[in-house]
């Protein structure tokens, strides 16, 4: 996180009327200025990332809106423990001369959080007055992520991200801004001026993809067991239930079903007269995110 010294910047500290108002929109109950702190942040910005992304202008904008209300946590964590502030106001500001890397208008959204003025939250908002929390990124998601180069879909198009064309550094370009889920204290960040973690269309579809693989695995597993313990249902009726279920019904039935299938597979060895019975093939459990 970077603190907003501009004087522009309303907000800092003890909140004045306008402000408090916008808090107590949030609040349960009437806050009192004495009891909250607040501080200014630069959530993100339009120029080029560590990743090579960067947000669109529209997509900033569209994030300002989705941005109110979100909840800071720390390093991406998503826990109720570790709620810590809350956006009450942002603005998608242009800094007067200001350039990006590939010498675009710089653009970035600001943002304004409170937080309780608490024993508990002293130390940090000492931390935060003595500049040693300072880094953030936002998580949230986009449509698709555009090539700067073509305007295709990134990993569709024949550009890759990092290298130049004809004196144009290839990047993707975050467009459409569909979700703001939290923003986070990190040490870190992607971005260089503000920190940015994406959950972007095609990366959102690779995490799909994989968790998708880790399913097929547990349904596979449980249509296996079961039909060792129950080998009256049919093969067909066990793919169709175990394809209803979620990761926690697939494991407590895999669970249950390996205890029958071992009880059936040790009696299976008691009446073979000695011969030794094949091990239950492992788990498939390659993917879990």
């Amino acid at each position: 996180m970077q603190i907003d010294k501009d004087a522009v910047v309303k907000g800092i500290g003890t909140p004045e009327a306008d402000e408090l108002a916008l808090i107590n929109a949030l609040a349960r109950r009437e806050l009192g200025a004495d009891e909250v702190y607040t501080f200014a942040m630069r959530l993100c910005d339009n120029d080029v990332d560590r990743d090579f992304e960067r947000f669109g202008d529209e997509t900033l904008d569209e994030l300002g809106a989705l941005f109110v209300g979100v909840s800071g946590v720390f390093d991406h964590q998503w826990s109720a423990r570790g709620q810590t502030a809350r956006i009450y106001r942002t603005q998608v500001v242009d800094e007067d001369g200001a350039v990006t890397c590939d010498g675009r208008p710089y653009r970035c959204l600001k943002g304004w959080a409170y937080m309780m003025r608490t024993g508990e939250n002293a130390g940090l908002i000492a931390e935060i007055d003595g500049g040693i929390k300072r880094e953030i990124s936002v998580g949230c998601a986009v449509e698709r992520v555009v090539c700067s180069i073509c305007g295709g879909e990134i990993g569709s198009c024949p550009h890759e991200k990092g290298r130049e064309y004809d004196g144009q550094l290839c990047h993707g370009v975050l467009t459409g801004a569909t979700d703001a889920y939290e923003w986070s204290f990190v040490a870190v960040p992607a971005q260089r001026r503000a920190g940015v973690i994406k959950s972007a269309k095609r990366r959102m579809e690779d995490e799909a993809r994989l968790g998708r693989r880790y399913l097929k695995g547990l349904r596979r597993e449980m249509v296996r067991l079961a039909g060792i313990a129950e080998p009256e249902a049919g093969h067909a009726l066990l793919e169709r239930v175990a394809g209803r279920l979620d990761e926690e019904e697939l494991l407590g039935l895999i669970e249950l079903y390996r205890k029958r299938a071992d009880r059936l597979l040790t009696a299976g060895v008691q009446l073979s007269y000695g011969e030794d019975a094949a091990p239950p093939e492992a788990a498939d459990r390659a993917f879990l995110i």
